[in-house]
């Protein structure tokens, strides 16, 4: 959590914790209905509606509605929140290989097989390899 803060503080508060979950899972998505983010984030589409909202208001996010259903509300990252899904993500990634640099290599292979298999228990085999900090 310490890392995810610390990317987030080269934005000088531009988003929180949860804005940024949200907008860095929507840069992924792409354009989708707001019932589908809430059901991918797995919480209640009233918070996504607030946090939204506050992401439209900056600019980084844009709300839109399915042309061949007007009532289905889509979102969408806009270019300058892709940038801040970016910058926070290299930042992140910066910070991790700070840390990874003052482990020895048993020590990164050690941290890597603990996260793979906690990424594993937890469910979550297919960002294990992703994610992984030895694959910076």
């Amino acid at each position: 959590m310490g890392i995810t803060a610390q990317s987030l503080d080269a934005l000088d508060g531009a988003v929180t914790v949860s804005q940024f979950r949200l907008l860095r899972t929507l840069d992924g998505l792409g354009r989708v209905s707001c019932t589908t983010l809430a059901t991918t984030l797995g919480t209640a589409a009233s918070s996504v509606t607030r946090l939204t909202d506050k992401l439209v208001a900056a600019g980084f996010v844009a709300r839109g509605a399915e042309p061949n259903n007007r009532s289905i509300v889509t979102v969408e990252v806009t270019e300058a929140g892709h940038d801040v899904v970016t910058a926070v993500l290299a930042r992140r990634h910066e910070l991790l290989e700070a840390v990874l640099d003052a482990m020895t290599p048993g020590q990164r292979e050690q941290a890597a097989s603990a996260a793979e298999r906690f990424a594993a228990l937890a469910g979550d085999r297919g960002t294990a390899a992703v994610e992984s900090p030895v694959g910076l």
